[in-house]
């Protein structure tokens, strides 16, 4: 992808989803995520409706009038991407792929997280780290991690999130959250999802394609697993082939969002062809 194509297209993405984000998205992220405490602002009179207990005794005392404390949010957060940019998420059977759904709730989440005045970073990650982009604020920031979405090409085509946990947790020390946003086809990082969880606020968003759960019947057919390039015939006629196959779709799904709730992690259920807009919603009201 040449520069001019790939300006065009972060353009394109920073259009739709900042548009998202002002318009839908900001105020849930905002009511959603709390900062770190409450600081002290101003005093100012007392006003019917004021809460007692907030009345400055001090300053009502020398002018002989009530006043109160006002305090304000520190609002302040850091919020990082864990973003899964192993060859499974390439997969799509409709108008998107995985990984373009993923890149738009990026976008979104990164937008949301600026307006409020909050840093945010990025880790791209497959059985390892790829790449990491330090936490910061501001347009042009956001803007490269849409890039580095967009053209980012790995080393490694096979997924391994508990290196990612890992990784975060030894990258960044201060308490943020952490959105991890994969398909999460994938074991053994349960442990680790649970110590991350502990220190910092931990976010799951699953994406799915609808026919991760549905063979269709198109006679027999030669499949390759996308991260470990081998080759299987699958006679997709089969009912028995095709039930087996939805079967063990459901069984990882509900495996893996058991694995969310016993790590206490909040989590979306995000498919390619329903979108991103009203699982993400929801998951920020049930905060």
């Amino acid at each position: 992808m040449d520069t001019k194509e790939l300006l065009k297209k972060v353009r394109k993405i920073e259009i739709k989803t900042k548009g998202l984000s002002n318009q839908v998205f900001s105020g849930e992220y905002h009511s959603a995520f709390k900062g770190k405490g409450m600081a002290f602002s101003e005093v100012r009179e007392y006003m019917p409706g004021d809460e007692i207990r907030t009345i400055d005794w001090n300053v009502t005392a020398r002018f002989n009038t009530p006043y109160v404390k006002v305090f304000e949010e520190e609002r302040e957060l850091t919020v990082m991407l864990l973003v899964d940019v192993s060859e499974s998420e390439s997969f799509g059977s409709d108008a998107q792929l995985k990984k373009e759904i993923i890149l738009e709730m990026c976008a979104v989440i990164a937008f949301s997280a600026t307006q409020n005045n909050d840093k945010i970073g990025a880790i791209l990650f497959t059985d390892k780290a790829e790449l990491y982009i330090p936490p910061k604020k501001g347009r042009k920031h956001i803007l490269r991690i849409i890039r580095e979405l967009i053209e980012f090409k790995p080393s490694s085509r096979k997924t391994k999130i508990s290196s990612a946990i890992k990784y975060f947790n030894s990258m960044i020390k201060k308490k943020s959250i952490a959105f991890i946003i994969s398909d999460f086809i994938d074991d053994s990082y349960e442990n680790d999802l649970k110590i991350a969880n502990k220190k910092h606020d931990i976010v799951a968003l699953r994406v799915h394609d609808e026919r991760e759960r549905t063979l269709p019947d198109m006679g027999l057919v030669l499949f390759k697993d996308s991260e470990t390039r081998q080759n299987s015939w699958v006679n997709t006629s089969s009912r028995k082939n095709r039930q087996v196959y939805r079967n063990n779709s459901l069984n990882r799904e509900h495996k893996t969002i058991e694995i969310f709730r016993k790590a206490g992690v909040d989590f979306a259920n995000i498919s390619v062809q329903k979108g991103y807009i009203i699982p993400i919603m929801n998951l920020f009201k049930r905060r």
